[in-house]
């Protein structure tokens, strides 16, 4: 990447450090190549970095008066690199641009953002009026979806209490978008409801009335707010990130939990930019290392005793050290297949003992296992992984590809969440016969489109949309269920899918 700009004193060096790798993520969702990426990040973080210059010089002229209106530092470097795409737009450089980027640009959704405050979304509005600082610990936990401990050091805040301060902050958050929205709701026909959202929000297990239901699912500017008065749950970091960005919101938000999951994989809770593990005093140090001896001792002594439980009676330790088919120095004990299917339900193909990381059972919030964020990111030198390019893989055209044959399916769709132009999703599937291989379909009645998707690659052809296994989840055993997850746009409607296949046979 380019050089960054210099920073001037030690505080602007950590928030380079540490923004870096965000602001390159955000740069690589909105452009057409690597190189764009890195260029588009570096004009950014110098923008970005004089408007956070200027920012503190404001709030340090008004003193003890009540805080300027601006967004923290992480979130205002990530608009900045909203505000050089536009300027590259301007520019003539737009071809090196994402195109739907390009085609956002120039909508109403992004004259939002440069219209008065009254206009902008809701999100935005409620983080400019919080104190910098609690709006810093909202973006960090939510949005760049960081360990509390982590946000802790960042911030110098004591690791004991921060979760109890970042429940309070996002109250904070609450009520600054409950006094944006219901005390003054932006139409006549919203005020009968906005009360009601106001209460209905408050308790995360209050059941929505249907006439609530009905308007939100017409009202864009109520289902934001209703995403925001909600201070648990998915929805509040979806209303942030769409809030703030605006365009590549959702994608973003999506890149940052994965690189939180891929971290916590690798056994690292926080960026390589936090701090490096052997930080600690000298007497934490040697503590662990003594752990860590008489962990390995304990583990050394019972893998011994478990040697001898298993010899036969009358063999030697060379006759149990030495069985006839070995696999990297252990011993492989391989069964002869059964001549008859067995009776239990997981048929020929049973699964070993830890199913595959595509059955991850059917929860509304789609996830990846931490078993394939591992082999997703355990080859990768970026000491902060996640993944890149502007674009889901497309899967293959032509026929399902081969597979058992599916004797029966059922699916189950969950809206994980939904902002006025799009929604997020997952999509399970339980068979009943193994797979070695799958393409899920279904059809959308009102028109929308998949834009990424995780755990799977896509087609859409008109309403029909095809998603194929990764490479990771190709095989399913019988009687488990494969999920994938995927974020998409909306207009007027968003009645769920039909027609759900599995290789071309109809499920349930």
């Amino acid at each position: 990447m380019p050089d960054a700009p210099s920073p001037k004193d030690a505080a602007e060096a950590a928030l380079l450090a540490e923004s870096r790798d965000t602001v390159l993520s955000y740069a690589d969702l909105c452009t057409a190549g690597s190189e764009a990426a890195a260029r588009l990040a570096a004009e950014a973080l110098d923008h970005g970095l004089r408007e956070v210059r200027a920012a503190e010089a404001t709030a340090a002229a008004r003193g003890s008066a009540r805080h300027p209106s601006r967004l923290p530092r992480v979130p205002l470097l990530l608009t900045a690199v909203r505000t050089t795409a536009a300027a590259w737009e301007e520019a003539g450089q737009g071809h090196e641009l994402d195109g739907d980027l390009r085609r956002w640009l120039h909508s109403d959704r992004a004259a939002r953002y440069a219209g008065p405050p009254p206009g902008r979304p809701l999100a935005l509005r409620g983080l400019r009026d919080m104190q910098a600082a609690d709006a810093e610990l909202l973006w960090l936990a939510d949005v760049e979806a960081l360990p509390t401990a982590v946000v802790a050091r960042r911030l110098g805040l004591d690791p004991a209490t921060v979760s109890d301060e970042l429940a309070q902050v996002r109250e904070v958050f609450r009520d600054r978008c409950r006094r944006g929205h219901v005390d003054a709701p932006p139409s006549a026909g919203c005020r009968a409801y906005a009360r009601l959202l106001d209460a209905v929000t408050r308790s995360p297990g209050a059941d929505i009335p249907d006439d609530l239901s009905d308007h939100l699912t017409t009202c864009p500017d109520c289902a934001e707010a209703a995403a925001c008065l909600r201070p648990h749950g998915t929805g509040l970091p979806a209303a942030l990130a769409s809030g703030v960005l605006g365009w590549g919101g959702h994608a973003y938000l999506e890149r940052r939990r994965r690189a939180a999951e891929a971290r916590l994989a690798a056994g690292r809770p926080g960026p390589a930019d936090d701090g490096p593990a052997d930080a600690a005093p000298d007497g934490t140090r040697r503590a662990r290392l003594v752990r860590a001896s008489l962990l390995a001792t304990a583990v050394l002594v019972s893998l011994l005793a478990l040697t001898v439980s298993l010899m036969p009676f009358g063999a030697t330790a060379e006759d149990a050290a030495a069985p006839a088919d070995t696999v990297d120095g252990r011993a492989a004990t391989v069964p002869s297949p059964p001549s008859t299917p067995p009776p239990s339900p997981a048929g020929p193909e049973a699964p070993p003992e830890t199913p595959p990381a595509a059955s991850t059972g059917t929860d509304a919030t789609p996830a990846t296992p931490a078993t394939s964020a591992a082999s997703a990111w355990s080859a990768d030198p970026d000491p902060d992984p996640e993944p890149q390019g502007t674009a889901t893989p497309t899967a293959p055209t032509g026929a399902p590809p081969a597979a058992a044959p599916v004797a029966g399916c059922t699916v189950r769709y969950d809206l994980a969440g939904q902002w006025p132009d799009g929604f997020q999703a997952a999509v399970s599937v339980t068979t009943a016969d193994a797979l070695d291989s799958w393409q899920v379909a279904w059809t959308f009645p009102d028109g929308q489109r998949v834009d990424r998707m995780w755990d799977a690659s896509h087609t859409q052809d008109g309403s029909r949309v095809t998603a194929t296994a990764a490479d990771y989840n190709r095989s399913v055993p019988a009687g488990a269920t494969l999920t994938f997850g995927f974020l998409a746009t909306w207009h007027d409607e968003n009645t769920p899918p039909h027609d759900f296949t599995l290789n071309g046979r109809d499920c349930a």
